[in-house]
């Protein structure tokens, strides 16, 4: 199984880079992993929030396949523990040919994207910024590796 971790726009921060750069890697000695950047929308000063996130819309599932599982990084979704998500994890292993996860932008997803995702997941109810998101999701990633392992890094 492939996985896949879309996001919009780049990620700014130097600090947030060298951490998910960080997890990246070690994820890849697990699994087959991409981090795809879908550009920012240009000009969003002179359309509205709706309209911003109907192009992003498009821009994102232009990246998806009709066979994919598409899981958004949602503030509405599912919380899970580490190690149930490290279990649910290995259930896609065995039913997923390319899980793809999605961190949408500042005003979340159109409505097309909701329709076309398979689940929605939630780090926390707290709210983080899209680009904090990035760095929680890949280190949880690895932990769930490590778990499925059955590695140290998780304790419990």
């Amino acid at each position: 199984m492939k996985t896949i971790l879309i996001l919009i726009g780049r990620t700014v921060s130097k600090h947030f880079c060298a951490g998910i750069d960080d997890y990246t890697e070690r994820i890849g000695h697990y699994m087959p992993f991409e981090i795809k950047t879908i550009p920012d929308v240009k000009k969003t000063k002179n359309i509205t929030e709706e309209q911003q996130k109907q192009a992003e819309g498009e821009l994102i599932l232009k990246q998806i396949q009709p066979t994919d599982t598409m899981v958004l990084m949602d503030e509405k979704g599912y919380e899970y523990r580490s190690v149930e998500f490290a279990k649910w994890i290995e259930q896609k292993r065995n039913s997923a040919r390319r899980l793809v996860f999605v961190i949408g932008g500042a005003y979340g997803f159109s409505d097309a994207v909701y329709k076309r995702a398979n689940e929605k997941i939630s780090l926390s109810r707290m709210t983080f910024s899209h680009q904090m998101v990035r760095l929680i999701f890949t280190e949880q990633l690895y932990r769930a590796c490590t778990i499925i392992k059955g590695e140290p890094y998780h304790h419990e």
